[in-house]
C-alpha cells in the first residue's frame, strides 16, 4: 500500500459525494457537476484550514513586533552569520514565533494539491483511483469539459488540434498568476507598518514576482481540473486576506490608518444620531404655543416703572393728577 493512498481515498470520496450532489442539479457527466465538486473539495479545505491561517495572521505580528530585536541581533552580529543565526533562533524559541509561518497553508494544501493532480491523471488515463472504482464513474469524469476543455487535459498534453484547450488553460493560469500577485501586493502595500526598514518586506517584495512566475511555468503541466483547484484557492486567500486586512489589520499600516478613520467616522455619526434623537425628544416635550389671537396677560410693573411711566401705559397715579387734582401751591 503506498504511503498516500489514505489522501488519495479521501480527496476522491470527497469528489464523489459533491458530485452525487451536484449531479442533482446539473448532467452527471457535465464539467459543471465535477468542477463545481472540485471548487467544493478547495472550499471543504480552506474552511479547515481557517484555525491555521489564524495561527499564520498571530505568527506575522508577533515577527512584526520582534523587527527592533531583530535589527539590533543582525547589526550586533553583522560580521558573524553563524553567531547571527544562533542568535536569532534563540529570540525566536523565547517568543514561541515562527518565521516560516506564511508558508504553513501551502505547504498543508500540497499534500491535497499532488492527491488530486494524482486522481485527475488516472482519470485522463481512463484507470479507477482511490474509491473511484466504477468504470462508468471514471468514464463520465474522462468526458467532462469545462469551456469545450477535458478536465483531465492540460495546456502542454493538448493535441495539436486542442486550440479550446489550450485557451481554457492559458487564461486560468494567467488569472491564477494575477491572483497570486494581487493578493501578495495588497498585503505589501496595506498591511505593513509605514516608516520602517522590514527584512519581510524585501522577501515578500521577491515573493511578490516569483509565485506568480512559478504559477506560470508549471501551470502549463497542470491539468483543468488542477487549475480549477489552485484559481479557486486563491481567489479564497485574496478574498480571506481582504477581509482581514480591513477588520484585523496589522498596526500603523496603511489599513491600520483606515480603520481608525473608519472607526472615527462611525463614532461621530452615532454621536450626531444621539444628539440629534435628544433634541427631538426636547421638541417634542416642549409646550405648544398659544393660540392665535388669544390676549396674553398683562405683566404687573416695577415700582420704578410706575413712577416712571411708559409711553405706552402711563402710571396710575400720574393719570391721577392730569384728570383734576389741585396743586398744593394753589391751595388757600
Amino acid at each position: 500500500m503506498a504511503l498516500l493512498d489514505p489522501l488519495y481515498n479521501a480527496v476522491s470520496w470527497v469528489l464523489l459525494q459533491f458530485h452525487s450532489f451536484w449531479s442533482l442539479i446539473f448532467n452527471p457527466d457535465s464539467g459543471a457537476a465535477w468542477g463545481l465538486s472540485i471548487v467544493l473539495l478547495v472550499v471543504l479545505i480552506r474552511i479547515c484550514l481557517i484555525p491555521l491561517f489564524v495561527r499564520q495572521i498571530k505568527a506575522q505580528r508577533g515577527l512584526q513586533a520582534l523587527q527592533p530585536q531583530l535589527k539590533a541581533i543582525q547589526a550586533k552580529y553583522k560580521n558573524d552569520r553563524a553567531k547571527q543565526q544562533e542568535e536569532l533562533m534563540k529570540l525566536y524559541r523565547e517568543t514561541g514565533t515562527n518565521p516560516f509561518s506564511s508558508c504553513l497553508p501551502i505547504l498543508v494544501q500540497s499534500p491535497f494539491f499532488f492527491a488530486l493532480y494524482h486522481v485527475l491523471s488516472y482519470i485522463a488515463q481512463g484507470k479507477t483511483v482511490g474509491v473511484i472504482t466504477d468504470p462508468a464513474t471514471v468514464a463520465s469524469a474522462h468526458s467532462a469539459t469545462i469551456f469545450g476543455a477535458p478536465i483531465y487535459e492540460s495546456f502542454r498534453s493538448a493535441p495539436p488540434g486542442g486550440i479550446t484547450t489550450k485557451v481554457v488553460a492559458a487564461v486560468m493560469i494567467v488569472l491564477m498568476s494575477a491572483t497570486t500577485f494581487i493578493t501578495q501586493r495588497q498585503l505589501m502595500v496595506k498591511n505593513q507598518p509605514m516608516g520602517q526598514s522590514n527584512p519581510m518586506l524585501q522577501q515578500q517584495r521577491i515573493l511578490l514576482y516569483v509565485f506568480p512566475l512559478m504559477f506560470a511555468l508549471f501551470g502549463i503541466n497542470f491539468p483543468i481540473g488542477v487549475l480549477i483547484y489552485w484559481l479557486t484557492t486563491n481567489l479564497w486567500t485574496m478574498g480571506q486576506q481582504l477581509i482581514v486586512i480591513r477588520r484585523n489589520p496589522t498596526p500603523g499600516s496603511e489599513a491600520f490608518l483606515a480603520l481608525q478613520k473608519r472607526n472615527a467616522e462611525k463614532a461621530a455619526a452615532k454621536a450626531a444620531a444621539q444628539a440629534l434623537a435628544a433634541g427631538t425628544t426636547v421638541v417634542e416635550e416642549a409646550p405648544s404655543p398659544e393660540p392665535k389671537g388669544q390676549r396674553s396677560q398683562p405683566k404687573r410693573a416695577s415700582r420704578s416703572q410706575r413712577s416712571r411711566g411708559t409711553p405706552n401705559q402711563p402710571p396710575k397715579k400720574q393719570a391721577t393728577a392730569a384728570d383734576g387734582a389741585t396743586d398744593p401751591a394753589n391751595d388757600g
